[in-house]
């Protein structure tokens, strides 16, 4: 049996569509039953049976947190798949991070020794892989690089991942990924499926930085040919291109007929904006959409080498322009 945590996310939605469709057993955990609706969302993205596929899914309502609820979904499971995490730039949730991100994480990595686990895969992100000093791309190899602005995602993300390769000391079999941006259909208020919603919405202003991009089917491929080889204690970089925010949002608004963003987002109008967001959230009481971690992110020039996972096991990319040519076609059916 097959175990994923964060089932009920981009990545493991999709991950669990292709376990399900291959016929593996599979098993994953929820902690909100309403988010089960989203995943059978994306199920009916690709198949007429979604339904039926769904049902296959041995579903347990449980927390990466909640050692008693885990042990008991281990029950039984002969891999893992640990895509569960706590996205954020935020600055009041560095804590909330660090107890999913990294103690969750050492949580998931002893229940895989106790139990034997053959395997585990961890989801990581190329935020893991710090900061560049040299204009050359980012590649596994690469050391990592704090900085002073180095953000809370970041340091956590690394936790996760320092965690998985202790249990790869103690005897764990284990691989890691690193997406890029991850764009696929189906969570359109979250992460980079917001991205589209906004830009279809209308954009005066883009980012001036750039980044690695992925479709979310060849994560999925990558992470599920990589159980299946004999690969262990490697890390992978998932980039099929790196794009300036300027050429993705453009290639965004185009693919929903939406208004083109034409101004870049300098260091005045950010300044703006930060203020205007900071003063909503305190008058509201709701998060801030606009953070000087976020301002960073979107600033970043790091170029990141995604071939490894190509030249060992031979997958290729889809094409960043053809990815966001995907997700604007789901996105238009449903608006």
């Amino acid at each position: 049996m097959i175990l994923v945590t964060g089932g009920t996310g981009l990545v493991g939605s999709h991950l669990l569509y292709r376990l399900v469709e291959q016929g593996q057993t599979v098993r994953a955990i929820f902690r909100n039953a309403r988010r089960l609706e989203k995943v059978k969302k994306v199920f009916s993205y690709y198949s007429s049976d979604h339904e039926i596929l769904f049902q296959r899914i041995d579903w347990v309502e449980s927390d990466i947190l909640d050692l008693p609820s885990l042990e008991a979904a281990f029950s039984g499971v002969e891999k893992v798949f640990h895509c569960a995490a706590l996205i954020s730039f935020q600055p009041n949730d560095y804590f909330k991070m660090r107890k999913v991100n990294i103690s969750g994480s050492a949580n998931i990595v002893n229940l895989c020794l106790q139990y034997k686990i053959d395997k585990l895969c961890y989801v990581s992100s190329i935020a893991a892989l710090g900061a560049s000093n040299a204009q050359q791309p980012v590649t596994e190899d690469q050391d990592w690089l704090a900085e002073k602005q180095t953000s809370a995602y970041s340091l956590t993300k690394y936790g996760g991942e320092m965690e998985v390769w202790r249990g790869s000391q103690e005897g764990l079999k284990a691989v890691i990924v690193n997406p890029g941006v991850i764009l696929g259909p189906g969570f359109w208020r979250s992460g980079s499926g917001a991205i589209f919603t906004m830009v279809q919405r209308g954009l005066n202003y883009y980012p001036s930085g750039r980044t690695g991009f992925v479709h979310v089917d060849d994560v999925v491929k990558a992470m599920t040919s990589l159980m299946n080889s004999s690969i262990v204690s490697e890390r992978f970089i998932l980039v099929s291109d790196n794009g300036e925010w300027k050429d993705v949002l453009k290639q965004i608004a185009q693919g929903l007929s939406s208004k083109v963003p034409k101004r870049v987002a300098n260091r005045c109008v950010l300044g703006i904006a930060l203020f205007t967001d900071a003063l909503r959230s305190l008058l509201t009481g709701k998060q801030r959409r606009i953070t000087k971690s976020s301002i960073r992110s979107m600033a970043n020039q790091t170029l990141y080498d995604g071939r490894k996972i190509t030249n060992t096991l031979g997958l290729n990319y889809l094409s960043l322009r053809d990815s966001i040519s995907s997700c604007c076609a789901f996105l238009l059916k449903e608006s």
